[in-house]
């Protein structure tokens, strides 16, 4: 039976958390999912984490939903750093030599079963990859085992495939960071060319990560199902210094293979109860914003947020911006969740005019919110200012830090624990690889604070009203004010409670 919602005497509304039909609306709808991670603080790969990040997945199943078939999945999924003696084993047969790790990305590519429409996608993606001045090394289909999937899932299963992208040029290949901006370009501008070639199935092709340091395995799947589907997963070669894992509830949107979590740099419980006005500040911002670190690519990534894509899908779009454009990833976290700092009496004036200045350039997306983020190098997690979705972490003396939406996710000796806390309304957890280290949320925002003269600027740009110049009105009055007021639809309960209590307390 068809979604009931995909339905309609003149077919389907889209809404900006996708159909609306008659009286529903999904942009009403909540969620509380499942999301946890687990890094070794050492940078320390291995596949054993990999599979401790599968337990999380299993162990967090409860928090997901399943359809009228008990295998029907709302989505699962999991981000792991790429494995590159992984690929490098799978290609060789091929005669595939992968570039240093690094100077290639690996994209995971979903794509409509039918063969016209699957092939006009990789045609689309191979045509923008040489017009971005890269060069494509090769397609790697991706081994998978759907014999444990519901007949639903299986009926919008896609043809998954991965995609291997280096520089065209080999004295361009120490910059990884151009590199991952040119991946973002190429995963966008193909995006919109496969839009405009309006197939049948186009809703089948999506792109659930393109990178050179991370890659994500996702799907429509229950929690366990994960490590059976993908058999990647299995392989002792695919190693990772961390996982970050999912288990949608799917009540912001429908259930979907692409709206699965994690999302290319976070994995998200709660909702965004200010999404709608925060997509359209980023619409309306499109024209205006430049970046000299994309320069006329820039212009190649709008529309930046589709319809129909989910509020955490939302928020990823705009986080992957900001971090694309220069912002640290904990910058930009900072921006989009900030903490609770106008009316909170002890924070430090430098963080408060941080956030004060941010707020101009970044309305904050709000609502209950437990988002866990990571671009590879850095991996953490953050609460919203209320702090009303649970997140719990814990750090062992073999430098294993677990995070996770509940405690017991992991079977860990107590012996071994060496600090369990919890996650507090509007702070951060940040463990920096590369560095080795658990970064404190004081010294993240201090540090950040500090970087900028950020209360200097502030200054200068603020005026106040009783500063400015009076200026002695011309205009006389037509009537009597109290005729004006009642015929402007004024009452005496707009005067008393509204106006004058703002004119008197601002």
């Amino acid at each position: 039976m068809e979604n009931p919602a995909q339905q309609g005497i003149d077919g389907p509304t889209v809404g900006l958390c996708g159909p609306t039909v008659g009286l529903y609306d999904p942009a009403f709808e909540h969620d509380a999912c499942g999301v946890g991670f687990v890094a070794h603080i050492k940078n320390q790969k291995s596949h054993a984490i990999v599979e401790q990040g599968l337990q999380i997945l299993k162990n967090l199943e409860h928090r997901g939903a399943t359809g009228y078939d008990p295998l029907l999945g709302d989505g699962a999924g999991i981000l792991i750093q790429i494995p590159d003696g992984f690929f490098r084993a799978e290609l060789a047969p091929r005669g595939i030599d992968l570039p240093p790790p690094g100077a290639y990305g690996v994209g995971m590519m979903f794509l409509p079963p039918n063969d016209a429409s699957r092939r006009a996608c990789e045609a689309a993606i191979e045509r923008t990859i040489r017009y971005e001045g890269l060069k494509l090394i090769g397609w790697r289909d991706v081994p998978r085992d759907n014999s444990g999937l519901a007949a639903m899932a299986r009926e919008r299963e896609p043809v998954i495939r991965q995609v291997f992208i280096g520089w065209e040029a080999n004295d361009a290949a120490n910059d990884r960071a151009a590199l991952e901006r040119k991946l973002f370009i190429v995963r966008k501008a193909s995006g919109h060319a496969i839009q405009a070639l309006k197939l049948p199935d186009v809703k089948m092709f999506y792109v659930p990560s393109l990178s050179t340091r991370t890659i994500i395995y996702k799907g429509m799947l229950l929690a366990n199902q994960v490590g059976e589907y993908f058999l990647d997963l299995q392989d002792e070669r695919v190693d990772s210094a961390l996982a970050l894992v999912h288990q949608r509830f799917s009540t912001n949107t429908f259930p979907t293979w692409d709206l699965a979590h994690p999302f290319r740099m976070i994995a998200h419980n709660g909702e965004i109860n200010t999404l709608r006005g925060n997509v359209n500040w980023i619409r309306a911002r499109e024209h205006n914003i430049s970046s000299p670190l994309f320069g006329e690519d820039l212009e190649k990534i709008w529309p930046l947020i589709y319809d129909g894509q989910s509020d955490s899908a939302s928020f990823d779009n705009a986080l992957e911006l900001l971090v694309m454009g220069g912002y640290s990833l904990p910058h930009a976290m900072m921006m989009l969740i900030p903490e609770a700092w106008a009316g909170n009496p002890l924070m430090d004036e430098d963080r408060r005019a941080f956030y004060e200045y941010h707020m101009a350039l970044m309305e904050p997306w709000d609502g209950p919110a437990a988002v866990a983020f990571t671009d590879g190098r850095q991996i953490g997690a953050t609460l919203d200012r209320n702090g009303l979705r649970p997140a719990r972490y814990l750090v062992t003396d073999d430098d294993l830090v677990v995070l996770a939406s509940e405690t017991g996710v992991l079977p860990i000796a107590e012996e071994r624990i060496v600090k369990k806390w919890r996650l507090q309304p509007g702070k951060m957890l940040l463990i920096d690889l590369e560095e080795g280290r658990i970064i404190s949320d004081e010294e993240v925002k201090h540090t950040l604070a500090q970087a900028k003269p950020y209360r200097r600027w502030i200054e200068q740009t603020r005026h106040y009203v009783d500063a400015m110049p009076e200026v002695v009105s011309a205009e006389k009055l037509g009537a009597p004010l109290l005729d004006l007021q009642q015929a402007f639809g004024y009452t005496q309960e707009d005067l008393k409670f509204v106006l004058e209590p703002m004119a008197v307390n601002g």
